[in-house]
């Protein structure tokens, strides 16, 4: 990052909500050039994507496995480890630069259930937030309201650590190939992060599928990172024109003769 531009990602969830499962499947997609509209060039963290893919790559006879990727664990309890990946638009050409944490998603029950933020010191940089939702839980009726106020209460703990700046926030919802979010959970989900000061887009996406009949492998992975990549409608003033009142300001000197 001294070196280059580095587009910093915060990916946060909840466990087994799908979390390690998108860097594989992006990972997966990029080796075998099926990430549209993106090529690979170059990652310093190779082995560490092998190992969190190899679980995808071991089956039985053809047989998927049960589970595709092992539960996240890092040997420092207190900071991340970053995935690097660096890849080509193929409509301009323009390289790309990310680094994608692999969080246990413990530390985001943490940061929601007890505000320990000291571990998410690395978001004041992020570009962009994904909040990984386990659709399956969205789909069943008992449980979903109490994940869309974790959301909101997830919401509200970013605009405290991060002081009302937020980057852009992309509601991830997995297992496209079981649930598909329809307008009123859309509303739901959209009405909560709006109860809370901030706004968001929604991206579903399936990094493997129970049906590939119905979901392809990897659905809505290259539109995930078209979202991540692409600038805010709605940004802050920089600098305002303006002061706020009538005071002994600088800007004082645009005060008409």
């Amino acid at each position: 990052m001294s070196s280059r531009y580095v587009n910093l990602v915060g990916i946060l969830g909840d466990p087994e909500s799908g979390k390690t499962a998108c860097l594989a499947s992006l990972y997966l997609l990029v080796a075998n050039a099926m990430l549209a509209g993106w090529s690979f060039a170059d990652s310093r963290t190779l082995t560490a994507f092998e190992d969190i893919a190899r679980g995808a790559r071991d089956w039985n006879d053809g047989i998927p496995p049960d589970q595709m990727t092992v539960h996240t664990e890092l040997s420092d309890d207190r900071q991340p480890g970053f995935l690097h990946l660096r890849l080509v638009r193929e409509s301009d050409g323009r390289p790309v630069d990310l680094a994608l944490p692999d969080v246990p998603g413990e530390w985001t029950q943490a940061l929601i259930n007890s505000a320990e933020s000291e571990r998410f010191g690395f978001l004041k940089s992020a570009e962009v937030i994904w909040i990984v939702l386990d659709g399956r839980v969205l789909a069943n009726r008992e449980r979903r309201q109490g994940l869309i106020a974790r959301v909101g209460q997830l919401v509200a703990r970013l605009n405290t650590m991060l002081e009302q700046d937020l980057p852009k926030l992309l509601l991830v919802v997995t297992h496209r190939d079981r649930y598909v979010i329809d307008d009123a959970m859309t509303a739901r989900l959209m009405g909560e992060v709006e109860r809370r000061g901030a706004t968001a887009e929604i991206v579903s996406i399936a990094p493997f599928s129970d049906a590939p009949e119905v979901t392809q492998p990897g659905f809505g992975i290259a539109g995930l990172i078209d979202s991540s990549l692409s600038r805010a409608t709605q940004r802050a003033d920089f600098w305002k024109s303006k002061p706020a009142d009538a005071g002994r300001f600088y800007l004082n000197f645009r005060r008409a003769k």
